[in-house]
């Protein structure tokens, strides 16, 4: 069972820190919220759902932390950039951000993948988070620098039959991700990648609706077992997002129980 207590460190990994979220309603944004809130950040949390935030940050609240909630539609890039004003509005300065949204397209192979699908993903996977990076950056720029971390996934890193489009995008992402590393290093902003591999959240059990058997296979693929729980691909995001991770920036850290090896 996920324990959702919510225990605030005097001082903790993330102390000191504002960090916005994307995605952070549900799965491993809500994770991520919670954990980083609880790490000593000042969290501002960003999703389509309101209400669903709303609930997090009531009880990042109630446990003495500080957080905000700004609604989000990550298909539009003027939602996007009000979003990240107004963790400026709010704090007057940004120093990491998780880009996490996502969005999984209708299973299906390559030559059946409608042209709404490979929009979508464009829109949600790669744009999204493009838009979201330079306006972070922006923002950083202004006090001195910051980290990023984005949300990739296994599924980036080899041939994706189940979901081309989705892989696909996933796969620029992490092209953006190290260009954006490179190219924003000498401003003292480190941008980095996770790559996840099954993980327990609502979009794998909207994929096992789709595709009955998917989490048998999954789990049967992984060395260890058994899908990540949220949580702990937060806890490699919070890393690089920490101060000790200071040295890190260009890479995409698999996090997926040794699937990928």
């Amino acid at each position: 069972m996920t324990n959702n207590t919510i225990d605030i460190a005097p001082v903790g990994l993330l102390t000191g820190k504002v960090v916005f979220i994307t995605g952070a309603s549900r799965g491993i944004g809500a994770a991520a919220a919670r954990l980083f809130a609880s790490e000593g950040a000042a969290v501002v949390l960003a999703a389509r759902s309101t209400d669903a935030l709303e609930q997090i940050v009531t009880e990042i609240r109630a446990a003495g932390g500080v957080a905000d909630a700004v609604t989000v539609d990550l298909a539009d890039r003027a939602s996007i950039r009000a979003a990240v004003d107004r963790v400026e509005q709010l704090h007057g300065r940004l120093d990491g951000a998780f880009n996490n949204g996502a969005t999984i397209q209708q299973p299906g192979p390559l030559d059946t993948t409608s042209d709404e699908d490979i929009d979508q993903q464009f829109a949600v996977n790669f744009r999204a988070h493009w838009t979201a990076m330079t306006a972070e950056a922006a923002l950083m720029r202004r006090n001195g620098g910051g980290a990023i971390v984005n949300t990739s996934s296994i599924g980036s890193r080899r041939a994706n039959p189940a979901l081309p489009a989705y892989g696909a995008m996933k796969r620029a992402l992490n092209s953006i991700t190290e260009t954006a590393a490179v190219s924003w290093a000498r401003d003292g902003i480190r941008v980095n990648g996770i790559t996840p591999g099954g993980t327990a959240t609502e979009m794998i059990d909207t994929w096992e609706s789709a595709t009955p058997g998917i989490i048998k296979r999954i789990n049967a693929s992984s060395p260890l077992g058994r899908m990540a729980e949220p949580r702990e691909i937060a806890e490699v995001a919070a890393w690089l997002l920490s101060d000790r991770a200071s040295m890190v920036t260009g890479a995409s850290v698999p996090v997926d129980g040794g699937a990928g090896a």
